[in-house]
């Protein structure tokens, strides 16, 4: 199973023992360690606050995807973006695209 392979890859990458992240979750020890066998099947809810307590997401944990960390192409905007509330206008979208490519160029060059 996806989520017993990514749990366990997740948890010796951060050196965290079973009963550091059951304890976080505030469950047994077996428990948790049955979700890395996959001897059990976490609920939504656990799945939810293991992806949480990780820093990922659960499609992650549940194999949708292979990126821990959702990303989103700037140049082909398909959420709405907002800052402090308001929504990034396309001509800020362009501006902050142009700011990061020559940012990036200055910092190649060194």
């Amino acid at each position: 199973m996806m989520i017993s392979k990514r749990l366990s890859e997740l948890r010796k990458r951060k050196q965290w023992s079973l009963q550091y992240i059951a304890d976080q979750l505030n469950i047994a020890k077996s428990t948790y360690a049955g979700y890395e066998s996959g001897y059990r099947q976490p609920s939504l809810e656990a799945v939810k606050e293991l992806a949480t307590l990780f820093g990922t997401t659960t499609d992650y944990l549940l194999g949708t995807t292979d990126e821990e960390q959702p990303s989103i192409e700037l140049t082909l905007p398909t959420v709405r973006l907002t800052v402090d509330g308001e929504a990034v206008t396309e001509d800020e979208i362009i501006q902050l695209i142009a700011f990061i490519r020559a940012k990036r160029d200055i910092e190649n060059k060194k």
